[in-house]
């Protein structure tokens, strides 16, 4: 239990997609964000390689309402080196973006915001007080600043921060969300990213966070 009170950011935007990986096909978000996006938008906001975040909770601001959208999208990918090799060399690639184009629905989120209240904890190179990385984090929110723009959930749904409405209340819904993407637990061994899930509970709008599954995905 960290002796510091959470902080806390204000994110909101016109759409959001936070994909169940079950669903690999085409996208379906979850109803909430995941604890592992909410870190990702606080780590857009203030990355430092002496802190990690430790998510505690997510309120939601807004009603869920949902909309999809039918998406162009490509099959395969291709490395950077691939290109540059084709750069260097002077030749036309044999890749066809019209051969190799699909059409798949996407089931997102509109609308959206939320409060992200988080723990930031020191690694064990730091050589600072955490006082001046939380004095840090607060002045980047009040400033409107970010290490690279936040999103939610997928690149082209940016997010935006503020200090966090007093005004602004959850709201009023309960509901089980089922087993819900908590991170990604990396494997020395294998060097594989294995997903941790949770049953997720949405209660009066709060999302609680379980800590103690930090420590197992080495958070």
């Amino acid at each position: 239990m960290s002796e510091h009170p959470p902080l806390a950011v204000q994110v909101w935007g016109d759409l959001a997609c936070f994909t169940r990986p079950e669903l690999k096909v085409e996208r379906v978000s979850y109803e909430v964000m995941t604890p592992s996006a909410a870190r990702g938008i606080l780590e857009a906001i203030f990355w430092k390689p002496e802190v990690t975040w430790r998510v505690a909770r997510i309120k939601v601001l807004m009603p869920i309402r949902h909309f999809s959208v039918l998406r162009n999208e490509v099959n395969s990918t291709i490395a950077p080196r691939t290109v540059a090799g084709w750069m260097s060399a002077g030749t036309h690639s044999s890749y066809f973006v019209e051969e190799d184009r699909a059409q798949r629905h996407t089931l997102a989120l509109r609308d959206v915001a939320y409060q992200i209240e988080g723990q930031m904890v020191l690694r064990p190179h730091a050589d600072a007080e955490i006082a001046k990385y939380r004095d840090q984090f607060r002045r980047r929110v009040a400033r409107g600043q970010c290490h690279i723009r936040p999103c939610l959930g997928c690149r082209e749904f940016p997010a935006h921060f503020a200090d966090p409405d007093p005004s602004a209340q959850p709201i009023a819904h309960s509901d089980d969300l089922g087993l819900m993407l908590f991170d990604l637990r990396y494997d020395s061994s294998s060097g594989r990213h294995d997903p941790v899930f949770f049953p997720a509970r949405l209660q009066e709008g709060v999302l609680d966070v379980p800590q103690g599954l930090y420590e197992e995905v080495g958070l």
